[in-house]
Parts: structure tokens; sequence; C-alpha cells
């Protein structure tokens, strides 16, 4: 696929390398020709200086043979109004955006444009760790009814096989953060200290979700 990239900062390049090392033909895109140091000599893309709202920039950066396009300059307008041109304007299914304030992620994303609010997501993974306690919706569904969300579980769960977690809770568990690394659990996995839960779940359930995870297990007959 040829992917194009409006931005080559930290995110920009390390998006434009990783894409390259899949396999991925790509191009980046940015008002600064010096921003392309950080993508190194090795690097053997496009590099087109310009405006990544610019239709014209955005034809020279191969937009038109484009599968994806990706905004992740430092502006969030900026941002917003390239995803839209890409999508509206030149087709693109696979768009997204980067934006610093939350409260605009939100809006865009109601609009049917993919955000990634950095300062939220950073903010909200802090406060996972500083205050690990109820769910964290991590993603929604567009009516709201189901989300995947990171629980709290109670160290009354280490030692106990998700299987007996999805029974006791209703959830199902999405995937498991387990020493920085992210694993797909079976039923059989058992849980660890330390390990991270996402699960899938109705909107409507999380109070009570939440209560089972914080109690832990129901005790055995004759415990």
């Amino acid at each position: 696929m040829h992917i194009v990239i409006m931005g080559c900062g930290r995110v920009g390049s390390a998006l434009a390398q990783t894409l390259e090392q899949q396999g991925h033909t790509v191009a980046v895109i940015d008002q600064d020709p010096t921003a392309f140091r950080r993508l190194g000599a090795g690097f053997g893309g496009r590099r087109v200086t310009g405006v990544g709202f610019d239709q014209d920039t955005l034809r020279e950066a191969g937009i038109e043979e484009a599968g994806a396009f990706a905004a992740v300059s430092s502006g969030d307008n900026s941002n917003i109004i390239a995803a839209r041109v890409a999508r509206e304007m030149f087709g693109i299914e696979n768009v997204a955006a980067r934006i610093y304030d939350p409260r605009r992620a939100e809006v865009y994303q109601r609009l049917g444009i993919p955000t990634v609010a950095t300062v939220r997501w950073t903010a909200d993974q802090m406060l996972r760790r500083l205050l690990p306690s109820g769910a964290e919706p991590l993603w929604r569904d567009p009516t709201g009814g189901v989300q995947l969300a990171e629980v709290h579980a109670s160290p009354a769960w280490v030692g106990e096989k998700i299987s007996r977690l999805q029974e006791e809770t209703g959830v199902r568990v999405a995937f498991l953060t387990r020493l920085g690394e992210a694993m797909l659990p079976s039923s059989q996995t058992v849980l660890q200290e330390g390990d991270l839960v996402h699960v899938m779940m109705r909107t409507d359930d999380v109070e009570k979700v939440e209560a089972t995870f914080a109690e832990g297990p129901e005790r055995e007959a004759g415990h």
C-alpha cells in the first residue's frame, strides 16, 4: 500500500520508517525541508516540501494512488483540514488525524474522521498508572452501546483463569498488557500480578463490571 504522511516530527518520522519496514511505500510531507533529516539516510520514500492540505502537494506525494493518509503535524487545524481534503477530495478511506485538543477530537470523531488525541491519551495513560481504579474507555462503537475499556482488577483475581473472569463479569477480555507487551489470551490464560486487563462490555454494565473486578471472584462453596 502507498501511504502519505503529513508532518515529519517524531511521530511522523517514526510512523514512516515503521511503515516502510513493513513493505509499504511512503511519502512524507513537511513545510520544513530540514525536518526530513529525522527519516535517516536509509529512508527510501518520497520527501515532499509543502503544505499538507494543498492539493498539488498531495498529488506530488502520490495521494491519488494512496490507500491511507495520516495527518500528524503539530497543528490541529492543519491536520483536520488535510484529513478532510484527503477523504473528501481524493476519496481516501483510511484517514487519521492527530489532535492535541481532546474536545476537538471528539467533535471530529463524530464527523467520521478518526482522531488520535495525543495529550488526552498520554494523560489517560498516566492517570491509569497513578490511580488504577474503575474503567477507562479506550473505544466506543458509534451507538455508544459497547465499549473497549481497561478495567482495574483486584489482586484477588491473580491466579484465576480468563474464562472465570469472563463468566463472572459478563465481559469479553480483548487483550492483556503484560510486562509492557500486549497479548491475546485464551480462556485458559491465568491472570498474573501486574496484568492490565482490556475488555469489551456493554456501556450499561460498566458499574456492575467495575464492582465485580474490584471485589474479586465469588467464593466457592465451603470456603
